[in-house]
């Protein structure tokens, strides 16, 4: 069954979120994962507080996100996030194919 990583960031400094972005770009599809959602336009529909830029990354499973996510590729990528960006990071089991 998919998974999903659901990031909520907000820039720090640019040049670190760039490198973040591409050591985490390379961990992901070295992981089989797949960008759904990259940052694009979000309009807020009910709630608060107003979104910040969005990422939705698609997994196989839970388990080989969580592999990700404790891999030695990404932790070099943990490591500029620092100062890359502040971020709101979940992760969500997705639906059984019917």
């Amino acid at each position: 069954m998919s998974a999903y990583a659901i990031s909520e960031v907000e820039m720090r400094d640019a040049t670190d979120f760039e490198s973040y972005r591409s050591m985490a770009a390379k961990a992901i599809a070295q992981y089989g994962g797949r960008y759904l959602v990259r940052g694009g336009a979000a309009t807020l529909i009910e709630g608060g507080p107003p979104p910040k830029t969005i990422i939705i990354v698609e997994f196989p499973t839970m388990e080989r996100l969580r592999e990700w996510y404790g891999s030695p590729e990404y932790a070099k990528a943990l490591r500029v996030r620092q100062t890359a960006l502040d971020r709101r990071l979940v992760f969500v089991e997705g639906v059984a194919p019917v």
